[in-house]
């Protein structure tokens, strides 16, 4: 029983608590709907009687739209009210999923993913807006360490999920999908405070720093997160893994995230954003490089899941660093440096694929080059992020409810 005079921080901190799981829930959902498709490429491939070329543009038909509409989502969502706009979103997303699940063509099983990624553009930053306004400015870090361990989740359930459903049929992963996104819009997130002044502006986005902030996050999906799909032919093709058993094999990417992402939030707290953003980035680019050098199962999952767990650090600074760059439009800023992250997701695909398909024919250099070329990307990335050290604004410098932390 609470004394009198005395509030139970438990009782009082529930509904709070709660509402923080829905929106962690509501993170894993847009990473795990994204990179569902990584390892079903084969089965795409056979069922709509498309290349596997062809088969890859499930991934980028989702982050094309997905990246876009990230541009100005989080502003637009911050003027039309979470609540609405996240809701109506959850309901498409969960439309659009049963759309894909049951395609009879390609065409449509590609119209599906587009809806998807659309509708995805309204949740994660406003998801994220809503958890910086929930949780002092202290707790910020840890909290975005968490949900970067969700997103990481559903990173690495996706191609396990989708790699398992294969083994009856690929559609059964979307009407998942379909029924997690209908009970996320019973539980959106909370609007943001209500203000006297201007609505969030646009014009507050485009400054040097978000500049570098955004490159980094292109460069964190192109060069590390993005690559599922590259890992799941190489370990098909060149490590003899069959299709159902590949999403074990990216396992450990996501695991190694969720396990280290809280701890990575104190980490930034320590040493900055932009210092905890570079390390991931070129140490995680070095592990991507190695990965294409891989001559075993075991060898590929050490190195894979090494790659996870400093990219992790990496996805933590660069969420930091966008929900507190720019306080008069929080959800603005971190839909934009999302959109250039997945924009990143969207284009590997394009980038790296070319270099793949000759790789039954001319062994590991072949699969070793599009490695090579993605671990170059991201320490570019890490080089944008130290960067940040030396560019300072009025806005990164400060936030309404306290300092930002050091660059």
């Amino acid at each position: 029983m609470t004394p009198p005079g005395r509030v139970d921080e438990h009782r009082v901190d529930d509904p709070s608590r709660r509402r923080r799981q829905a929106l962690y829930l509501g993170g894993l959902l847009g990473p795990f709907g994204g990179g569902i498709t990584a390892a079903m490429l084969p089965e795409l491939s056979a069922d709509f009687r498309i290349g596997i070329g062809g088969a890859g543009w499930a991934l980028t038909a989702y982050f094309v739209p997905f990246a876009a509409l990230q541009l100005v989502s989080g502003t637009l969502g911050e003027r039309w009210g979470r609540r609405r706009t996240t809701c109506v979103a959850f309901v498409a997303y969960a439309l659009a999923s049963v759309l894909c699940a049951a395609a009879p063509t390609a065409g449509f099983f590609f119209a599906g993913r587009v809806i998807q990624g659309a509708a995805n553009a309204f949740t994660t930053p406003l998801l994220v807006a809503g958890l910086a306004e929930l949780v002092p400015a202290a707790r910020l870090s840890k909290t975005l360490g968490i949900f970067a361990a969700c997103q990481a989740a559903g990173q690495s359930l996706a191609p396990l999920v989708g790699g398992l459903s294969n083994a009856a049929s690929w559609r059964y992963a979307f009407v998942l999908v379909a029924v997690v996104s209908a009970a996320l819009a019973l539980a959106p997130p909370q609007d943001g405070p209500s203000t006297t002044g201007s609505r969030p502006r646009f014009a507050d986005l485009v400054t040097r720093r978000m500049g570098l902030i955004c490159a980094a996050g292109f460069a964190s999906y192109a060069g590390v997160a993005g690559l599922p799909f590259l890992v799941s032919l190489y370990s098909e093709r060149r490590l003899g893994v069959s299709s159902t058993a590949v999403g074990f094999v990216l396992l450990g990417f996501g695991v190694a995230g969720i396990i280290l992402a809280s701890t990575w939030g104190g980490v930034s707290d320590r040493i900055g954003g932009a210092a905890a953003s570079a390390i991931g980035l070129v140490v995680s680019g070095g592990a991507v490089a190695l990965m294409g050098q891989t001559r075993t199962l075991t060898e590929a999952v050490v190195v894979w899941t090494a790659a996870g767990a400093v990219s992790s650090l990496a996805t933590v600074g660069i969420q930091n660093l966008a929900a507190r760059e720019v306080p008069g439009n929080r959800a603005g800023a971190v839909s934009v440096v999302s959109a250039f992250r997945f924009s990143g997701g969207a284009v590997a695909p394009l980038l790296w694929l070319p270099l793949y398909p000759d790789l039954h024919r001319q062994g590991v250099p072949q699969a070793g080059s599009a490695f090579a070329l993605a671990g170059v990307v991201a320490v570019v990335g890490g080089g944008c992020a130290i960067a940040l050290r030396t560019v300072r604004t009025g806005a990164a410098r400060a936030t309404p409810s306290g300092p930002c932390p050091p660059a």
